[in-house]
């Protein structure tokens, strides 16, 4: 398989081909729109099955939820007191295609500790509910993806957290999911789809929907937001994939029908790994919502919060209050109290919660407790709802709608469609140590570059033998060398420095200076590949810091209103157009 980088070049190529679909004959099949995980999978969906196929974003891939999120790959515990046995095999079932086959190298398990309270009832309880969790991964794949859970006595479970409170439990239940870094996830995705021929452009809006005379959806009105120009797109089927943005991006179309999302804010905090001792993950059941204690690389992400949000929904923030809740539940379960001065960096989505009803005048295709798909107008497919975990299913479902009777002759072959970066994983890490002592990286240093990249390394590798230097740690941000910086903007899609300290890396939250301490010299590596001058470079640098500083002080506000006030005294480079909602045909 040919693998396609997302440069700056592929980007003005896929808007050409956008702007030619505009001509008679050149239609596209399906348009997609939004570039989080569903709209993702959606344009792997649909041009892996021999459609041309298009999918932009109005702003970087993954900015939405499909970066905020807890960043587990899990079957849904919870769901199993609901008694949706269904739902949770799906999502074990897409979890073990993960990290079995599609994504090992970004899919990792890990395992958590359920702490128990009472010696009887409750282990027979929660025990008989995760061997359930157990038996329906079980009896959805071919073979264990991960181990069995365990029953482990007050002794046990504190060997595994021996910060956890002796007095907090009686014992633990430890089972297994997987974790992964989400928005590497959404953009592996393009990648790979990319290199099957879709066409994929970020920081590309859709301002409006072309219609005909009787309501029917034909195409789109973009934005290129880099360069202000509009581009007309025509395209057979239009798959609105937009998350909290659904609403919005229906109204285009001028018709009332549809899909009702909202908004909810779900937040988490950054600790140091050195600052709880555990070996394991925690699950705790709280009066609003679930709350991960989940070890993640060198720290620790504690979430999360459930609270209406009602704010603009481009850049939720998390305030005073948030992060407060989020340490005191937490707390509740520590032998030694974490403080806010443990906190290195937060971070705030919004899940899209999908409404019971669907809209007067919707067909709908497919209604699950998850996610719909939906069709308000003829041309335009609508989904809302689902969670990372099954994206692929989500994806699935869109494109049968979309394509109608063709998805009887072109059905979704992408349980068995690895994505950039799987195949020939296991090479790469059997030769992990010889590559390791040639280029001075350690053996966390190769973990952490085999799990960000698996095979692609060898492209990480390529820059390195092109410019020694870049294999070296980053002088202000040690955990990443030169060559993942360039390669952010040389194969990535990254465009401005957000791109890479928000989604490329992770360093806007897991340091506590935000990487702005290191953000001169990640400019010095990322401008001669996107071909900036010096009056651009000191552009990108002053808005990430006001980004940062306006950040840090909205985490001192006490409500939504506040935080939103002081954070958006920080100005995009690129910032999204106003959407008009139009009359009704």
């Amino acid at each position: 398989m040919r693998t396609a980088p997302l440069t700056v070049q592929a980007r003005r190529e896929a808007l050409d081909a956008l702007r030619a679909s505009a001509n008679r004959g050149n239609e596209l099949d399906v348009l997609v729109i939004g570039g989080g995980v569903t709209g993702a999978g959606i344009a792997l969906d649909a041009v892996s099955r021999g459609l041309s196929t298009a999918v932009v974003e109005g702003q970087d891939w993954a900015s939405g939820t499909s970066s905020r999120s807890s960043k587990l790959v899990h079957g849904g515990l919870r769901y199993l007191q609901m008694l949706d046995f269904t739902l949770v095999r799906e999502a074990l079932t897409e979890r073990d295609l993960l990290i079995t086959r599609l994504a090992p190298h970004l899919v990792k398990p890990v395992s958590f500790l359920y702490p128990l309270e009472n010696r009887v009832w409750e282990r027979a309880y929660v025990g008989a509910g995760v061997a359930l969790y157990d038996t329906l991964a079980t009896v959805s794949g071919t073979r264990r993806a991960m181990p069995l859970h365990r029953h482990l006595t007050r002794k046990g479970m504190e060997r595994l957290f021996p910060d956890l409170r002796h007095d907090a439990a009686i014992g633990a239940v430890r089972y297994w999911d997987a974790s992964v870094d989400d928005a590497r996830l959404v953009e592996t995705l393009v990648r790979t789809a990319v290199s099957y021929g879709a066409h994929a452009a970020s920081r590309t809006q859709v301002v409006d929907l072309q219609t005909t005379s009787g309501g029917a959806v034909t195409g789109a009105e973009l934005v290129d937001l880099e360069s202000g120009e509009h581009i007309d797109v025509r395209a057979r089927a239009v798959i609105n994939a937009t998350g909290v943005w659904t609403e919005q991006t229906e109204a285009l179309a001028g018709t009332d029908g549809g899909l009702r999302v909202l908004a909810s804010k779900g937040i988490h905090i950054v600790v140091p790994r050195s600052r709880i001792a555990g070996e394991t993950g925690l699950i705790l059941q709280t009066e609003k919502s679930v709350l991960f204690i989940i070890p993640w690389s060198r720290y620790w992400v504690i979430g999360t919060t459930d609270t209406p949000w009602e704010q603009e929904l481009t850049h939720p923030v998390a305030t005073s209050a948030d992060i407060e809740y989020v340490i005191d539940h937490a707390n509740s379960v520590l032998s030694r109290p974490i403080s806010r001065e443990d906190v290195i960096g937060s971070w705030a989505g919004l899940r899209p919660l999908l409404q019971p009803e669907v809209k007067a005048g919707t067909s709908s295709a497919k209604v699950s407790r998850e996610h719909t798909v939906a069709s308000p107008t003829p041309g335009l497919t609508v989904i809302a709802g689902g969670k990372l975990t099954t994206y692929r299913v989500m994806a699935k479902d869109a494109v049968d709608f979309a394509i109608g009777s063709r998805a009887t002759s072109l059905p979704s072959i992408t349980h068995d469609l690895p994505l950039v970066g799987a195949e020939g994983l296991t090479v790469f890490q059997r030769q992990s140590r010889a590559i390791g002592a040639k280029y001075g990286w350690d053996r966390p240093r190769m973990d952490h570059l085999l799990h960000r990249y698996g095979s692609l390394l060898g492209e990480l590798i390529d820059l390195v033998d092109a410019d020694p230097t870049l294999a070296a740690p980053l002088q202000h941000a040690p955990a990443y060398i030169g060559a993942e910086v360039v390669y952010a903007a040389s194969h990535e899609g990254a465009l401005h420095l957000d791109d890479v300290l928000m989604h490329r890396t992770r360093l806007n939250y897991e340091q506590a200076d935000r990487g702005v301490g290191a953000l001169e010299e990640i400019a010095d590596l990322v401008a001669p590949v996107l071909g900036w001058d010096e009056r651009t470079r000191s552009k990108e640098i002053e808005a990430y810091r006001a980004r940062a500083e306006a950040e840090d002080a909205a985490g001192l506000e006490p409500d939504d209103a506040a935080a939103e006030q002081v954070r958006l005294r920080a100005v995009d480079l690129a910032p999204l157009q106003p959407l008009a909602k139009r009359e009704s045909v």
